[in-house]
């Protein structure tokens, strides 16, 4: 009599176990590998941030902070975010070029809000409702209080090509005063580069040249300084800056250097009323010693002798006025 077989029992045979779990269970029981990090699990909120945030990186340039380089604005097609409710309103009220606005969802709402909105309604730029954690990505953890304007790059035209556009039209009559360019080499202070805009629109200039290295750029804070002015001046980049300077003097324009030491007196600067460029330094160390090997004279501005020297954006404010003066005598 055959022997009952017990559930469960296994039977040998050739192609092995065929009764029983034999093991079929095992993948259940392996593990997922390790845990997904947050942004990657998409039912979570931390998913959603970093959608959120890779499209504000789109709408900023590609830059998941949408700030630029601080100083200089060398990077092409650099942003910068303007933030805090003061900053924002007097942005705006100064015509800064302004991209997007973007305003927090549920933000507390007061005069300087409302007056942005309207701004901002009125020049068609676009307004964005952000989360607090979006804006506070977007701006590098500054603080916002729940206002941020996103300033698109300044398009800076070519130096040279802009000072032989300016000389070639002032032979043909199109220009009525004589070339006047102010060149900055060393400045990196924005509201020294707003200021000296401020003073070439005063004293109808026709441009400022900064060079593309170790030099500030049109920056929010250079925009807001030059009260709007440089809506109507133009800022140029040089790629070098002592070789720009030769090329405008083949061009026919004279440069002239600002230094205490220098060689001429202001109110003895004859090339006042010739195509004129004027070289400003920075406060501390000067011209550099290319720069002012090119100049054709170095300009000093008589001051009292108790004072050492005089601010960057006050200098030239003082040369362009005396260049304005000479040239309407």
């Amino acid at each position: 009599m055959a022997t009952p077989k017990r559930p469960g029992a296994l039977r040998k045979t050739k192609k092995g176990p065929t009764v029983g779990t034999g093991g079929h269970g095992r993948k259940s029981l392996e593990g997922k590998g390790p845990t997904p990090k947050a942004e990657e699990r998409t039912y979570h909120k931390a998913y959603r941030a970093k959608q959120l945030g890779e499209r504000a990186a789109a709408k900023t340039g590609g830059r998941p902070g949408g700030r630029p380089a601080r100083q200089g604005g060398r990077g092409k097609g650099a942003e910068e975010m303007v933030t805090g409710r003061n900053s924002v309103v007097e942005s705006l009220r100064a015509g800064i070029p302004a991209k997007v606005l973007y305003m927090a969802t549920r933000i507390d709402v007061d005069d300087r809000v409302r007056e942005s909105l309207k701004i901002a309604a009125e020049r068609g730029i676009a307004v964005m409702e952000s989360s607090k954690a979006e804006l506070d990505r977007m701006t590098d953890e500054a603080v916002h209080q729940g206002l941020a304007l996103q300033i698109p790059p300044y398009d800076y035209p070519d130096a040279v090509e802009l000072v032989e556009s300016t000389v070639e039209k002032y032979k043909k009559g199109h220009v009525s005063n004589a070339p006047l360019f102010v060149a900055l080499d060393g400045i990196t202070d924005p509201r020294n580069l707003g200021a000296i805009i401020r003073s070439v629109s005063a004293f109808s200039g026709h441009a400022v040249i900064v060079p593309e290295r170790r030099s500030v750029g049109l920056t929010a804070s250079a925009w807001k300084t030059s009260a709007g002015a440089a809506v109507r001046v133009p800022v140029a980049r040089a790629t070098n800056l002592t070789s720009a300077l030769k090329a405008m003097k083949q061009l026919g324009v004279y440069v002239v250097g600002l230094d205490g030491e220098g060689d001429v007196s202001l109110p003895d600067l004859a090339l006042a009323t010739e195509p004129l460029c004027i070289v400003v330094g920075s406060e501390g160390k000067g011209l550099s010693r290319l720069v002012g090997e090119t100049c054709d004279q170095i300009v000093s501005i008589p001051i009292d002798s108790t004072m050492e020297s005089l601010n960057a954006s006050m200098a030239v404010g003082i040369t362009l006025y005396e260049v304005s003066r000479r040239r309407g005598a």
